[in-house]
């Protein structure tokens, strides 16, 4: 079976499949193609840019998701599972907003080893809230 392929390049090349691959390769790209039109549908999908709020963390009634969700007895619970470091990054980077770069910055620590340190307290937090 014959398919046309376009590569990273923009360029269309021909390419002699098996019937095998070549009718998986052509459903995959059907598939993509409705989930793409799926996707798209206005009444099933509304842009963040149509709701009004003054700030990204709050609705226009003045919910605060992040501190509802920060005050909840799940999470504290599951803080109170991490050593007192990894709440502290926790609380800089997700909290805060520090971005790793200047938490290394303030600790003299490379911004790879905080974004590692970082990366297993998220995953403490995953194992004690499922």
């Amino acid at each position: 079976m014959l398919i046309n392929y376009k590569n990273a390049d923009g360029k269309t090349i021909e390419l002699e499949v098996s019937d095998e691959v070549g009718t998986f390769y052509l459903e995959s790209i059907d598939a993509e193609k409705k989930n793409d039109r799926r996707n798209s549908r206005s009444d099933r999908h509304s842009q963040l840019s149509t709701f009004s709020y003054e700030d990204a963390r709050y609705f226009s009634d003045g919910t605060d998701l992040l501190a509802d969700l920060i005050e909840s007895e799940a999470v504290r619970n599951a803080m109170a599972c991490l050593s007192e470091r990894q709440q502290y990054l926790i609380r800089k980077c997700f909290m805060e907003g520090w971005s790793y770069t200047d938490l290394a910055a303030l600790e003299g620590k490379d911004e790879s080893a905080v974004r590692h340190a970082v990366d297993r307290a998220k995953k403490k937090l995953r194992e004690v809230l499922k």
